[in-house]
């Protein structure tokens, strides 16, 4: 049995091994510091414009930070939270209403997920793909999600600030 297992991976390997170049070559995009600073600012005009003191956090496909922005008398844990909405808006490339409305429709085992369930955080998208996300924190939850909304939204498909 055992001589049987080894004789499939072998043959498995061949195949992948075999193929061309071009068919072994994965593109992927994903936002780099000039695209953070298309989101960033869009961000903070949208919540001086609705006079919504706010973190905003940018973050890349897998949620580490790119760019961070802490307006005027936000409360310090907003700081935290901003990151964790844009973290958990990248990873689960939803925005994390969905989550908050799931758990408020009885999907508790969120709860325990360690991910932020809290209305505010917006996967940002490129032709379809999760590209990055902004997260908001710091004003109503209908506050945060406008900010959030808007400031995806300035990522237009005709955005030349990504990197692949």
């Amino acid at each position: 049995m055992a001589a049987m297992t080894t004789l499939a991976v072998a043959s498995i390997s061949a195949a992948v091994f075999c193929l061309p170049a071009e068919a072994q070559t994965i593109r992927v995009t994903i936002l780099d510091q000039a695209g953070a600073q298309i989101v960033l600012p869009a961000a903070i005009r949208r919540a001086q414009q609705r006079n919504a003191q706010s973190a905003i956090a940018v973050v890349d496909p897998v949620g580490d930070l790119i760019a961070f922005q802490r307006l005027d008398v936000v409360r310090q844990a907003s700081v935290e939270l901003a990151i964790q909405k844009a973290r958990t808006a990248a990873r689960l490339q939803r925005p994390t209403a969905e989550i908050e409305d799931s758990i408020n429709h009885g999907r508790t085992a969120f709860v325990t997920a360690g991910i932020a369930s809290l209305r505010g955080g917006m996967p940002l998208r490129l032709n379809g793909k999760v590209v990055g996300a902004v997260g908001i924190a710091g004003s109503s939850k209908q506050a945060d999600v406008d900010v959030a909304r808007l400031a995806a939204a300035a990522l237009g498909p005709s955005a030349r600030t990504l990197h692949d």
